[in-house]
């Protein structure tokens, strides 16, 4: 898949690593790949890779156990319908 983009910098995904209980399900979850391993904690952590690529979907949110990510779910997805793309969306 392409590597969409909506308005640059203006997600609302927040990422709290000190909550991140190193689970990796964000990792399995986004479709577009926003996450990446975090090399610093020995790949067993996540974090934000390519936030300009969140579509806020919401599926790492809610597969979270820990709290570590918020994001308003909808706000990308309205961003692709505007732009005629709403076959990419959730």
């Amino acid at each position: 898949m392409s590597q969409l983009r909506y308005l640059a910098g203006v997600s609302t995904l927040e990422f709290f690593p000190e909550l991140c209980a190193g689970c990796r399900t964000c990792l399995d979850v986004c479709p577009h790949a926003v996450f990446e391993s975090d090399q610093e904690s020995a790949g067993k952590k996540v974090r934000v890779g390519d936030r300009d690529a969140c579509m806020e979907c919401g599926a790492c949110r809610h597969n979270c156990p820990t709290g570590a990510i918020t994001v308003k779910i909808g706000v990308g997805c309205a961003q692709a319908v505007f732009s005629g793309n709403a076959e990419t969306c959730c």
